[in-house]
């Protein structure tokens, strides 16, 4: 059962998005898992040899690991400021009016 979320889970959230990464990640381990054991099963129950078969998990293992060391180490989840626009910012209260300057 995953965690309760104190709030209305939103992936502007920080916390929830570094959960929500985690637990993505988790489902592709999970089918990474599922998938190679069914084709090394089958690869020795027909004793077919299949020459993709090693490069394929591989390839898809290294995938894997990139994948972990982007969100374990990479990833930063700043706060969102505005969830609307996130670039924009508020004028300073000091800041003069655009109409109010004398043109000349």
């Amino acid at each position: 059962m995953p965690p309760r979320w104190p709030r209305q889970p939103s992936r502007q959230d920080p916390e929830f998005r570094k959960l929500d990464d985690r637990y993505t990640f988790a489902a592709h381990i999970a089918l990474y898992l599922v998938s190679s054991t069914g084709l090394v099963f089958f690869n020795m129950l027909f004793q077919a040899n299949w020459p993709w078969l090693v490069p394929c998990l591989g390839w898809w293992g290294l995938a894997l690991g990139i994948h972990a060391f982007w969100i374990m180490v990479i990833a930063r989840y700043p706060a969102v400021a505005d969830p609307v626009m996130p670039g924009l910012t508020e004028l300073e209260p000091d800041t003069p009016d655009l109409q109010k300057i004398d043109p000349a």
